[in-house]
Formats: structure tokens, C-alpha cells, sequence
């Protein structure tokens, strides 16, 4: 009986064209070039898998399209790796780089099993974060957009009133007459615009809401003072599989929050890497400020980092940030809520 014979395909994808480098056990290379779309590159993988015939393992570098086509290639039958691109040493430090070349060292990757991984997390929780993204690119704008207006404002010299996006401030807003007939233009184009964007933001958080009904951890992480909706969804979505990561202390490390380390003779650490996605940074940090002022655990913490030193508040903030996620990932890990550590409360009347 003929033996199967494992093959190994880098591909180095592209929206219009493909190069794939096939090799097998022995180390002989076959180059093929598949003109088209990745709808086409999946038709053509497909043709590829009977020829060839045997296990067939693929790998390619993780992008916009990497989920879809890792989907597509699962069912196929594929043994699918996806590369992380930041950690593809071996491509990105070459002087000597084309798709030809990329392909041939991804085979060569995948043949000595050295790929590095990117996690690849299932559809749903992909589309999932990509709502959470979109949700936070739409509060971003909206932000904007106010800050046009206070400019406009501040152009003729009018001092806003306080609570100026309650109805009563955009309703004195509406009234303004110092402003010219041009600048009036522009003041109902502004104010249509927040109004519009306050209504894509209530849809898009009214399906985020519904999605996270069906997440039990998001309700766990919700457990922690100061710690909302937004926060833990994003926090859940992102670390998808709390199984996945070797230890505790790589989560820090997932989410950018450790430092920098230079060390040659005496560690010298610097800022942090600010590696993995900046929007759950961003939340967690916001986070922790509000954790810090409700909860005593957490502002022990917080304090025992800052030693007293006002200057060293930023690196007390970051520090509890990070030790926030890694509570968070040990929560969803072992399924148990936010618990305060008991103090020690002395009684004056007993002294």
C-alpha cells in the first residue's frame, strides 16, 4: 500500500493574486501562482487537495481576510496555521523579500513546525469583536463631532453652557444668532451629525447587549467595581479561551501592558509594549480608575505600587491595569466571581 505523503503550502495572500510554495517530506519545492479573488484561491486549494492527495498542511500570515479563509480551509480538510505577522522574524528581517520568497520561507516555517501562531477565534467571536471596534470607532466620531461644535462656539467668542448635549443645551445651541448665516450652516450639519451618531451607537450597544446576554463570563467580569458592559465584553471577546494562554502572566503580555526589557548587564525596563489590540488597554486602564476609587482591594494595590510618590501615579495606573486582566482572565479560567479582600476595620470606641 502506497504511503500518503504530507505536504506543506505556504501562501502568501493577496485581494488579487496568491503564490503558494509546496513542499513535501523530502524538501522538494513546487511554485504555483493562482491569479483571482480568495474565493478563487479557495476553488483552486480545493482542485490542489486532489491532486496532490494525502494530509496537506497550509500556512499564511494573519489579515483582514485570514478568518474567512481559515474557515474555508478547515472545511476543505486542511491542517491550517496562521502566522502572526509582527513575529515573522524570518520574512520581515530579509533584505531579499517578494511573494515568491515570503511563501517558500512560510513552507519552510511550517515544514520545521517553527510558525508563529496567531489565535484564530471561532466566526461568531470574530464578528463580535469587530462590533466592538465599529462601536468604539462611532464614539470616536461622535467625540469629534462636539469638538467641532465647541469650535465653532469658541470662533465668535461664545462661552457654551454647562451640559451642553442635554436637550436643553443643544436646544440654547439652536438659538444662537451671533453666528453668521455660514456658520449657521455648519451648526445644523454638526448637530444632525451627533444626532445620527447617537443613534447608530444606541443600535450597535442594543446588539451588543443582546450578544452579551448569551455570555455568562461577561456578567462574571461585570462583578468587579468599576467594571462595566463595555469593559468585560471586550476583555471576554479578546481572550476568547482563557485555556489558551500558557499562564497567567501571559495575558499581560497579550494585551501590551508589560514593559519593555533592555538587559544586558542590569535590567533596564521601559515603557510598555503596548503589543495586541489598544482598545481593551484603553478600556481596562479606564477601568481600573474607577476600580480604585470603589473597591479598597484594588486601591491597596494601587497605592502599595505608588509608595507615596505622586510622580509615580502613571506607573500605579498601568500596574493595576494589568493586574486587573490577569484577575479577569483567572476569573473566567476558574469561574468565580470578584471577591474583596477582608480589612482589618479598628474599632475607635475599642482603642
Amino acid at each position: 500500500m502506497r504511503r500518503l505523503v504530507m505536504h506543506y503550502i505556504g501562501l502568501d495572500v493577496h485581494s488579487k493574486v496568491t503564490m503558494a510554495c509546496i513542499l513535501d517530506e523530502c524538501g522538494n519545492t513546487v511554485e504555483r501562482k493562482f491569479p483571482g479573488s480568495w474565493r478563487d484561491l479557495v476553488t483552486r486549494m480545493k482542485a490542489l487537495k486532489k491532486e496532490l492527495g494525502g494530509p496537506i498542511k497550509v500556512c499564511y500570515e494573519a489579515s483582514s481576510c485570514s478568518g474567512w479563509l481559515h474557515d474555508q480551509f478547515v472545511a476543505l480538510g486542511f491542517q491550517v496555521q496562521v502566522a502572526h505577522p509582527g513575529k515573522l522574524r524570518l520574512i520581515f528581517r530579509s533584505k531579499h523579500k517578494n511573494d515568491r520568497v515570503d511563501a517558500a520561507k512560510l513552507a519552510l516555517l511550517l515544514r520545521l513546525d517553527q510558525v508563529p501562531l496567531a489565535h484564530m477565534p471561532p466566526a461568531e467571536i470574530r464578528q463580535w469583536r469587530a462590533l466592538i471596534e465599529f462601536r468604539a470607532r462611532l464614539v470616536g466620531q461622535r467625540a469629534a463631532c462636539k469638538c467641532r461644535i465647541r469650535a465653532l462656539l469658541r470662533s465668535v467668542a461664545i462661552v457654551p453652557i454647562r451640559g451642553l448635549w442635554t436637550k436643553k443645551g443643544l436646544a440654547w445651541l439652536a438659538v444662537q444668532d451671533e453666528l453668521s448665516s455660514l456658520q449657521r450652516v455648519q451648526r445644523e450639519m454638526l448637530v444632525h451629525e451627533l444626532a445620527d451618531g447617537a443613534k447608530r451607537i444606541n443600535m450597535v450597544e442594543k446588539e451588543l447587549k443582546t450578544f452579551a446576554a448569551k455570555m455568562p463570563s461577561v456578567a462574571l467580569l461585570m462583578t468587579i467595581p468599576g467594571v462595566g458592559i463595555r469593559t468585560a465584553e471586550a476583555v471576554v471577546a479578546y481572550i476568547d479561551n482563557p485555556d489558551r494562554f500558557r499562564r497567567n502572566k501571559s495575558v499581560g503580555c497579550y494585551f501590551g501592558l508589560v514593559p519593555c526589557e533592555d538587559t544586558s548587564v542590569n535590567i533596564r525596563l521601559g515603557h510598555i509594549t503596548k503589543d495586541g489590540p489598544s482598545l481593551v488597554r484603553w478600556l481596562v486602564t479606564e477601568a481600573a480608575w474607577m476600580a480604585i476609587r470603589r473597591d479598597p482591594t484594588v486601591r491597596a494595590f494601587f497605592e502599595r505600587v505608588m509608595k507615596g510618590d505622586p510622580d509615580r501615579k502613571k506607573i500605579a495606573l498601568i500596574a493595576t491595569a494589568h493586574h486587573l486582566l490577569r484577575v479577569m482572565h483567572a476569573m473566567l479560567r476558574d469561574g468565580t466571581p470578584w471577591q474583596t479582600a477582608e480589612t482589618e476595620v479598628t474599632d475607635p470606641a475599642a482603642a
